[in-house]
């Protein structure tokens, strides 16, 4: 059977509903007639989409609108300078109400979020990446200039920053790079490009140029993955750069529980230095002064030393170049003058704390203020200026425990920084390269970006792939200090005769690496003294101390970052340091070398460790362990300055790394 269906004859219809089509068809026939005109646009058939994308531009920056995103959040590229800049007071109104203003608050996480993603062009990078790079959002910034469109909205309904920060620290393992994702970066200078994200398998990677992480080894089963020659035990992850990592199935990791991105071998940071001594990363003063051509003039006789091969006080095979350490210790103590900023009030500022695992800057700070040799009360006669802040204090001060978000602290850091810009030329003169700080806490140079980034930055936390500038920054040894009237108490340990210890190691299982010593030698080997955390008390204390004096070679593994004060301890108990750290600067690279009283190996030799350790002939142990007895001296804390010692030491390399760095118009 057959149905047909006809249309009413138009006469037949009313009047009325004769009108009401009639107006009908004249507004469908402007409806299409306008989408015809917007076709070349390509957003005519994207329009009628509930969840449309329609481009903007924000002064010369391309970033796509998403109607639809759920939070705003800034993890692209974003150049802002005088010519292309996006102006805050854009941001007045709240995309929900379209009338209500957004709070103070609100205001200045954007300026932040909007300042933390700025690049600028003059800084020379070591490792094209970024911490904050580390984790890549699915949403981007949504700005219209003509509509004042800034999207705030998401789930939970928390601050953008709070969930910037969340991306940040942490992730689930499925979303660690597969094999076959990959990501492409498009040339930054072409109008602030984004970061394109290629997906596989619906999963997508979290390393912007990630090494190959194959597959997790199940805890639970007896097996192991082999990669190239090394075999790796159950729960262990290998990746193409040699790293290997423990898996824990369902857990986030932070990005100090991972794998590094990349790797800076000992022999590529060698030439990084020597590059950047030749190109210096300084920007030329806007205005010379008289302290500029003292500089120069000190350069010049440190580049051509007299020998001093045979000095009683230096031993010369520490050193890269022993004369010209001595030459630029001499001028340094001749020369050099340091303004303090009086700026800043207790306890973040001129407080310092001079026990346990921070010392190393709160000392610097204590000798530094009260030792007045090289202290000028006019800044117009100094050379170098002095940013007295203490890193821990500022954690202790201003963090927010369990916030996941340091953004105060480093806001706190910058508004210091304006205020001493404002109130006094000499920031501004250099942009900051003849100002230093000192700082051990992990966080310090998250804290000190861009507002300080020209800074010399003296830090323990001494990692390239995390903005340590090599030939700029100065690796600041890590010291743990037990007794603040005595930092000397129970310094050196047993004749190499007596350590009978092959290697040793106790602690915390901080980190992705130390899991992964304990899993191939704890209770392995009876020359291998591998343990976790020693039992508390007073014993735990004198134990560990008797362990260290006792051993032969010390193992100093990363924990959460690059940094461990194992290496100073190891020194000070007169045990060969072994240093297990990819990406650590070891502390004044600049003028030692290391090969003379340490041993550094590669993560991914964890598993020859022994077999390493005892090819080494006795004679060369004989010798590191002379060196090490030699080099101790210089990383010794004393309640008076002594000539060479740690003090001295970090104060040398921050002029040190000055001299070369200096370059007039």
């Amino acid at each position: 059977m057959e149905y047909t269906f006809q249309f009413p004859k138009l006469c037949n219809i009313e009047p009325r509903s004769r009108r009401w089509l009639f107006l009908l068809g004249v507004v469908s026939v402007t409806y299409l007639s306008i989408q015809s005109l917007l076709i070349p646009y390509g957003i005519a058939l994207r329009s009628l989409s509930p969840h449309s994308e329609v481009p903007a531009q924000v002064k010369g920056s391309v970033l796509p609108v998403h109607s639809s995103a759920k939070s705003m959040m800034v993890r692209n590229p974003l150049k802002v300078n005088s010519l292309d800049s996006i102006d805050v007071s854009m941001f007045g109104g709240d995309i929900r109400q379209g009338t209500e203003p957004m709070g103070n608050d609100v205001s200045k996480e954007i300026d932040l979020m909007l300042e933390e993603r700025e690049i600028d062009n003059d800084f020379e990078s070591d490792i094209n990446r970024n911490v904050d790079d580390d984790f890549l959002s699915e949403n981007v910034v949504v700005v219209d200039e003509g509509l004042a469109l800034v999207s705030i909205k998401n789930r939970e309904n928390v601050t953008i920053l709070h969930k910037a920060d969340e991306t940040r620290h942490g992730f689930h393992l499925e979303k660690i790079g597969l094999p076959n994702s990959e990501i492409t970066r498009e040339n930054a200078s072409k109008e602030n490009s984004t970061v394109t994200v290629k997906r596989s398998d619906g999963v997508k990677t979290a390393f912007p140029s990630s090494p190959l992480i194959l597959p997790a080894v199940n805890l639970l089963e007896n097996r192991s993955t082999s990669v190239g020659s090394t075999s790796l035990k159950s729960g262990v992850v290998a990746s193409k750069n040699g790293s290997i990592v423990m898996t824990r199935p369902g857990k986030k990791k932070m990005r100090c529980e991972l794998p590094p991105k990349s790797i800076t071998s000992l022999s590529e940071m060698n030439r990084i230095l020597v590059r950047k001594r030749v190109s210096s990363l300084s920007p030329k003063p806007r205005w010379s002064s008289v302290r500029d051509q003292e500089i120069l003039a000190a350069k010049s006789q440190i580049k051509h030393p007299p020998v001093a091969i045979n000095d009683p006080e230096l031993y010369a095979p520490l050193f890269r170049n022993v004369s010209m350490f001595k030459r630029s210790y001499e001028l340094m103590e001749r020369t050099l003058k340091i303004y303090i900023y009086k700026e800043g009030n207790k306890p973040i500022f001129h407080q310092p704390i001079l026990k346990g695992l921070y010392a190393s800057e709160g000392w610097f700070m204590k000798l530094m203020q009260g030792y007045k040799r090289f202290l000028v009360k006019d800044p117009s006669k100094a050379h170098l200026f002095y940013m007295p802040f203490s890193s821990r204090m500022l954690e202790y001060a201003l963090y927010v425990r369990n916030s996941h978000n340091r953004t105060n602290l480093r806001q706190f850091l910058k508004e210091y920084s304006e205020t001493i810009a404002a109130k006094y030329p000499y920031f501004n003169r250099t942009d900051g390269a003849d100002h230093f700080l000192v700082a051990c806490h992990d966080w310090a140079p998250y804290e000190t970006r861009h507002h300080m980034e020209r800074c010399i930055k003296a830090l323990c936390n001494a990692d390239p792939t995390s903005g340590f500038k090599i030939a700029r920054d100065v690796s600041l040894p890590e010291t743990y200090v037990r007794s603040e009237r005595n930092p000397l108490v129970d310094l050196g340990g047993k004749p190499p005769s007596q350590r009978k210890i092959l290697a040793f190691y106790a602690g915390n299982m901080h980190g992705y690496l130390r899991p992964i010593l304990l899993e191939y030698w704890k209770d392995k080997d009876p020359d291998m003294k591998i343990f976790g955390p020693m039992p508390p008390g007073v014993a735990r204390k004198l134990n560990y101390i008797h362990h260290m004096q006792s051993s032969k070679y010390c193992i100093c593994p990363k924990g959460y970052e690059v940094n461990s004060p194992r290496v100073v301890e190891a020194i000070f108990y007169e045990c060969v340091p072994v240093i297990i750290s990819d990406n650590f600067v070891p502390p004044f690279f600049e003028v030692l070398d290391w090969g003379a009283f340490s041993v550094i190996l590669a993560e991914q030799d964890i598993p020859k460790l022994k077999e390493i350790l005892v090819s080494i002939p006795e004679e060369k142990y004989l010798q590191l362990q002379l060196g090490v007895r030699k080099v101790q001296k210089h990383f010794l804390w004393h309640a008076k300055p002594l000539k060479y010692d740690l003090f001295h030491m970090t104060l040398h390399s921050i002029w040190y790394n000055r001299v070369f760095q200096l370059k007039l118009r």
